[in-house]
């Protein structure tokens, strides 16, 4: 079959901010794993490419694709909808399948909403995809057939079927690479420098009430063997010369061991690769930054969210404050940056545990500081809270941006959440210290710090 997958147009902050985009690694490994089965598959990447709605009019036309699959986060879904729409404008025999963290958990409304949809795959959905491309190809038309294929929700006959989950794989080095080849790998770019990021695991054991993860990718963890992400990262660095690579896992340090062994192949290989990753604070010790920072590790990020004990025990963070004031200091003290993500407007917050938030964020002074608005995303326990208890302000999912309040909160604090994130922001970026320690830095830090805070004012409207 002749496949084309699409990232849609959408508004992407780090693209319209900083310049930069990112792989659409999820199209990437469907790509690689029907093009096995000898199908040809193009892809194209809205984002890097710049296009617009007319841009993919033109694509579509020239490939003429018999199956057309879009991906699309909750904030930009209507994008994956006007995709579909046009698509099925232009051909109306064109198979449209959706997939992505959003549809995974929205599957029967997605199908309500959009009449131009007529298949969501959901959750891990390599072997999912392939085996329904292979299906529509041995048998067009039957949608009968459709249900021995775990993991998709679909129409048949005027109604809405939903089949059985599919289990997650258990050995990821059976996965083939990502289709690179189908990107335009020479645009992917941080600071000059091409850039690509990696996979390394899936699936996360915590319980964090915000986050979807655990529900999409399962909540046991699953793992590449060092070798196989250092066989990539080699494939990256002499096919595609990237010298930058973001790894992409929920917690890239879960096993200190793995993780170790990645980073002394790293400096094994002496591939001169500089690079980033995900950290918990309570899943990273001294012997294990030392490796990382030797082998290119340039910054880790680390989610904090919260300066008040109360609030983090809310969200089920499982951490501490006193460990991540140490971790912090540790990860500073052998000179790797740190990026600390913090939330504002958690059920139970009050201007007390605000002003903590804000004050833990300065009292740590992690190279870079992201504040966002507490977002009940489908797929979380917050969610079925939020809606379960009537605080959903809206079902817009274009408002789900994490910059935008979209669900009300007991007390006082909650029809200012817009105020306090700006006071955030201002009070962590306009601090002396802050100011003086990125003077006299000329790298990525200071490049990301100006740009996303000057990005952050021009959003809420303080700058023209």
């Amino acid at each position: 079959m002749r496949v084309m997958l699409i990232l849609p147009p959408s508004k992407f902050i780090l693209k319209d901010k900083l310049g930069i985009t990112s792989i659409p690694i999820g199209l990437a490994y469907l790509a690689s794993f029907i093009e096995k089965d000898n199908h040809e598959v193009r892809i194209i990447d809205s984002a890097t490419l710049g296009y617009k709605m007319e841009d993919i009019k033109n694509r579509i036309e020239e490939f003429n694709p018999q199956l057309v699959g879009v991906t699309a986060t909750t904030s930009s879904i209507y994008d994956a909808y006007n995709v579909a729409k046009l698509t099925k404008n232009l051909n109306s025999k064109i198979k449209v399948v959706v997939g992505g963290p959003h549809v995974t958990f929205t599957a029967k409304q997605t199908l309500e909403e959009c009449p131009f949809i007529d298949i969501v795959v959901r959750r891990e959905g390599e072997e999912t995809f392939r085996e329904l491309v292979n299906n529509l190809e041995s048998c067009p038309g039957n949608t009968s057939s459709l249900k021995k294929i775990k993991g998709i929700t679909f129409r048949e006959n005027g109604r809405i079927e939903e089949i059985e989950g599919r289990p997650f794989i258990k050995n990821l080095d059976e996965i083939p690479f990502p289709a690179y080849h189908l990107l335009p790998m020479d645009r992917y770019r941080l600071e000059g420098k091409r850039f690509a990021s990696i996979m390394s695991s899936r699936g996360c054991p915590f319980s964090c009430i915000f986050c979807s993860s655990s529900a999409l990718f399962g909540k046991v963890w699953r793992a590449r063997s060092p070798e196989n992400v250092i066989e990539e990262i080699k494939l990256l660095k002499n096919k595609y010369k990237v010298k930058e690579i973001e790894f992409l896992d929920d917690t890239f340090t879960l096993n200190n061991k793995r993780a170790g062994k990645i980073a002394e192949l790293l400096t094994e290989e002496n591939l001169g690769i500089s690079w980033s990753c995900s950290s918990r604070v309570d899943t990273i010790n001294e012997s294990l930054i030392e490796k990382l920072k030797k082998a290119g590790c340039h910054t880790i990020y680390l989610g904090i969210e919260s300066g008040s004990q109360k609030i983090l025990n809310i969200i089920s963070k499982g951490i501490t404050l006193t460990q991540a004031e140490k971790t912090i200091n540790l990860i500073k003290k052998v000179k790797i940056n740190t990026f600390g993500s913090f939330i504002i407007g958690i059920p139970g917050e009050t201007v007390k545990t605000i002003k903590k938030t804000i004050d833990f964020a300065k009292k740590l002074s992690p190279s870079f500081a992201q504040f966002t608005i507490c977002t009940p995303y489908p797929g979380t326990k917050l969610f079925d809270v939020a809606k379960e208890k009537g605080w959903l302000l809206t079902k817009n999912w274009a408002k789900y941006t994490i910059l935008d309040q979209v669900m009300r909160i007991p007390g006082a604090v909650s029809a200012n959440l817009n105020k306090w994130l700006l006071r955030a922001y201002l009070s962590f970026y306009m601090r002396p210290r802050f100011i003086f320690e990125q003077l006299k830095r000329r790298d990525f830090f200071f490049f990301i710090a100006r740009k996303i805070f000057g990005g952050f004012l021009e959003y809420i409207g303080l700058k023209e």
